[in-house]
């Protein structure tokens, strides 16, 4: 039997054809969100595995002193902790969401030798956003991080302050959280088609609770996940309590809306829909309950469009605000929201 070459390589520049018309098409997934299949993600983590043990054959790591754990403390902080994290700060949140996400350091100083950690360091890993040491002549420092990475298991968030210095403790103080707080929630920023709300006025607990439920994830939010993510819960609750003693300012006055403030006033039993003024801005309310006065039109929709969704979460009584909202058609969210917009704060 002879091989026919002519239809084997008709048939390979075929396959090749229908690849490149493949990825033409739009049809290769790139997305990160979507994440590998389990065959792909065993396959690049093999890959990465055997390459950077061959890599490595031979290397003989020094003897690591403590003087190498400032130096590599200091780098750390500065190039690394942005995407792995720190014993002070976890990762932030769009680093996890990397594709693959970027690993914990207390999970891989132990899964690899010396010599292969030094591999990484030193050259990177395709693929991964992992880049290569900056220097390259530098083998002392990439060793320096090593032996940091080895004793990483054990550094707790005091001693890796006081290892990386001025980096870790004073990069993040909390006037620079403020002015990103700032940035967005300024009430010089805001207007009534803002679809930021105003934080200043509300009650102590109600930002407390919102600020942490965004951290955990209870209250779903990648923008605020992510600003929040290098903020030390002590800084969040300098936050609730700066913006809940700030003076309200730019109240907006207007004509209410007569739908929106029956619903408000008096909700609408016939479609289980509670009344507003059960919970919100009223005296005597619930400091965990926020203040809906003065907040624009266009974030009030859409929180109540979220809450209605069954996908706003928050502090502990969220749920309470998904069972109200589940009855409100959009022209109740429009109403409500209009009307709202137009009160004065007491």
């Amino acid at each position: 039997m002879t091989l026919d070459w002519k239809r084997i390589s008709a048939a390979l520049l075929a396959l090749a054809a229908a690849g490149v018309l493949f990825a033409w098409a739009g049809l290769l997934d790139v997305r990160a969100s979507t994440g590998h299949w389990r065959v792909t993600d065993w396959f690049l983590h093999w890959v990465m595995r055997s390459s950077v043990r061959t890599a490595s054959l031979g290397k003989e790591p020094p003897a690591f002193t403590p003087a190498m754990l400032p130096l590599a403390a200091g780098h750390y902080e500065i190039g690394c902790a942005g995407c792995h994290g720190s014993p002070a700060l976890p990762p932030p949140v769009a680093a996890q969401n990397m594709l693959p996400p970027p690993p914990d350091m207390n999970e891989v100083s132990g899964s690899w030798s010396d010599a292969e950690l030094f591999e990484i360091v030193r050259h990177g890993v395709r693929y991964t956003g992992m880049p290569a040491w900056p220097a390259p002549n530098r083998d002392d420092e990439v060793w320096a991080m090593v032996a940091f990475l080895r004793a990483y298991p054990q550094i707790d968030s005091d001693t890796y302050r006081r290892l990386a210095g001025f980096s870790a403790t004073q990069s993040r103080d909390f006037a620079r959280v403020l002015q990103t707080c700032e940035g967005c929630h300024s009430s010089e920023r805001l207007d009534r088609d803002s679809l930021i709300p105003r934080l200043s006025g509300q009650s102590e607990a109600y930002l407390r609770d919102s600020l942490e439920a965004f951290v955990s994830g209870r209250r779903p939010s990648g923008v605020m996940r992510a600003a929040l993510s290098q903020v030390a819960q002590e800084d969040r609750q300098k936050l609730a309590m700066l913006y809940a003693n700030q003076p309200l300012t730019d109240q907006i006055d207007g004509t209410s809306v007569e739908r929106g403030k029956t619903l408000a006033q008096l909700g609408d039993r016939e479609r289980g829909i509670p009344a507003c003024t059960a919970c919100h801005d009223r005296t005597g309310a619930n400091p965990a309950y926020p203040q809906l006065a003065g907040q624009s039109a266009p974030y009030l929709q859409n929180q109540l469009r979220l809450f209605k969704a069954g996908t706003r979460g928050g502090g502990p009584f969220a749920e309470i605000m998904t069972k109200a909202a589940t009855g409100l058609s959009i022209e109740d969210i429009k109403a409500l929201a209009a009307y709202y917009s137009t009160l004065s704060r007491n």
